[in-house]
């Protein structure tokens, strides 16, 4: 049986990247006798659509089995809709993945385990090669901020203070003034 396996490198030493639709790997793995096939995802620098592309791709590479870190809602409907189960929440490297769903230690995801764009920081290096194998939680970005210092967030409500303008417009507006 083929499984899909989320990857930050081209090897089973690599370590399972939690990003599926963002990871710079697909490690596509024959249980039966470990062969694989590491597959490139052009989908990693996407600006939309990484997770239902990178899905797509798991497809109809005759993969019956995902198994990742996390996936969004986009991305798990449309491997469902392939047929393919979604097994969330993996960690390790790529061997170590597939030993443990050899040995029935995984159970398929009914739903998504993230919020959609939830990975949606591009996969560094991706045009240089795989990133490092290693990941901390001290490296790991998944793109969940907002920008938040400050400038209060952002949320549209300010007073254009910039420029020592005091939030009048300092732009080349018709206003002159009072006469």
């Amino acid at each position: 049986m083929k499984i899909a396996i989320t990857a930050t490198g081209a090897t089973l030493e690599a370590t399972l990247d939690p990003r599926f639709g963002r990871c710079p790997y697909f490690v596509i793995v024959e249980t039966d006798d470990l062969g694989f096939e590491a597959v490139p995802n052009p989908s990693a620098m996407a600006n939309s659509g990484a997770g239902i592309q990178a899905a797509q791709l798991v497809a109809e590479k005759g993969a019956k089995f995902v198994l990742t870190g996390n996936c969004g809602p986009n991305a798990h409907q449309t491997l469902s809709a392939a047929g393919l189960g979604v097994i969330v929440g993996c960690s390790g490297s790529v061997r170590e993945v597939v030993e443990h769903f050899k040995a029935g230690r995984y159970s398929t995801a009914e739903q998504p385990n993230v919020a959609s764009h939830f990975g949606s920081a591009p996969a560094s290096n991706a045009s240089n090669g795989p990133p490092p194998e290693t990941q901390s939680p001290t490296n790991f970005t998944p793109g969940m901020g907002r920008g938040m210092g400050r400038g209060g967030g952002g949320g549209g409500m300010g007073r254009g203070m910039g420029r020592g303008g005091g939030g009048r417009g300092m732009g080349r507006g018709g206003g002159r003034g009072r006469e």
